[in-house]
């Protein structure tokens, strides 16, 4: 069992910047990938970044490649998302997952999932 929980987020101007970071329990952290995903009012929850077990291995959507970075800390069973440049677009509830592995940009993919947590950005 792993439980996550987010922090992070909040209200920000269009072109500044925000990291989240996800907080996850167990001692197994270090065997799980991890992903980003989000979802804004009246739409479907989509793949933002995913990172492997590692950390050597990372991906990203289109529309946040080069904006967002994710990264963990195995250590801290913490993994973050960077968030830079960002834009009114990027508004939604930005929730962490975690799972052994599979087709990482499927939501059905991930067997954990956090709470969840707001960013908006103001234009």
């Amino acid at each position: 069992q792993v439980q996550l929980v987010e922090s992070g987020g909040g209200l920000v101007q269009a072109g500044g910047s925000l990291r989240l970071s996800c907080a996850a329990s167990g001692r197994t952290f270090s065997s799980y990938a991890m992903g980003w995903f989000r979802q804004a009012p009246g739409k479907e929850r989509e793949f933002v970044a995913a990172i492997n077990w590692s950390g050597g291995s990372t991906y990203y959507a289109d529309s946040v490649k080069g904006r967002f970075t994710i990264s963990r800390d195995n250590a801290k069973n913490t993994v973050y998302l960077q968030m830079n440049s960002l834009k009114p677009e990027d508004t939604a509830v930005y929730y962490c997952a975690a799972d052994r592995g599979g087709e990482y940009t499927i939501s059905t993919t991930w067997g954990y999932w956090g709470q969840g947590t707001q960013v908006t950005v103001s234009s």
